[in-house]
């Protein structure tokens, strides 16, 4: 029963230190407004992450075009997980160009990529960062650790101070739901 305490302690120190770091809260604002202002733009926003970074891209997605406490108009939002895109891809030229070539292909100026990395050094992640720059697109990375290569990268890193994959995937979980809530909060005012 001690990992079931370790593990809870884990998640509450972790949470404690993004509670107490005024500079990832300010960043975490300045994501909401990022993401406020490309939808008040009629833009798109695209996510991006491997493993479980990528069902929370999927998470990030489905809560924007869906909905996420009461109903409002969808927003334009999709996570690079196309099965076929993603083989297609990886067969033709390599797994590191999975979402680059998707960006390359819909990214317009504007929009906006969520790229989600734990390690911040996810090589096909950092491609997508590239392919969006060249496009005139802003990005936001859901970094751990360090951010790696990625927090000099992105436009609004969000480095979850942790080494654990898991810790850190908590705390990114609770960054999209504050997020969806925020950019939410700003459109649909009504709704709160």
């Amino acid at each position: 029963m001690s990992y079931i305490l370790n593990s809870l302690k884990e998640a509450q120190s972790t949470l404690e230190k993004v509670l107490s770091d005024d500079q990832f809260q300010t960043q975490l604002a300045n994501a909401i407004e990022l993401l406020t202002e490309t939808f008040k733009n009629d833009q798109r926003v695209m996510s991006c992450g491997n493993g479980g970074s990528l069902c929370d891209s999927m998470h990030f997605a489905e809560e924007l075009t869906g909905r996420y406490r009461k109903d409002r108009a969808p927003l334009g939002a999709t996570s690079i997980m196309d099965p076929s895109h993603v083989s297609c891809v990886a067969n033709d030229f390599g797994y590191e160009y999975i979402f680059s070539r998707f960006v390359e292909g819909w990214g317009k100026s504007g929009d906006t990529l969520l790229a989600i990395s734990t390690s911040g050094n996810s090589e096909n992640v950092i491609k997508a960062v590239e392919s969006a720059k060249s496009k005139g697109m802003k990005s936001i990375g859901l970094l751990g650790k360090s951010g790696g290569k990625l927090k000099d990268m992105v436009d609004i890193p969000l480095i979850v101070p942790s080494e654990i994959t898991d810790r850190i995937q908590e705390i990114h979980i609770k960054c999209i739901h504050i997020m969806i809530e925020g950019v939410e909060r700003n459109l649909f005012p009504e709704n709160y």
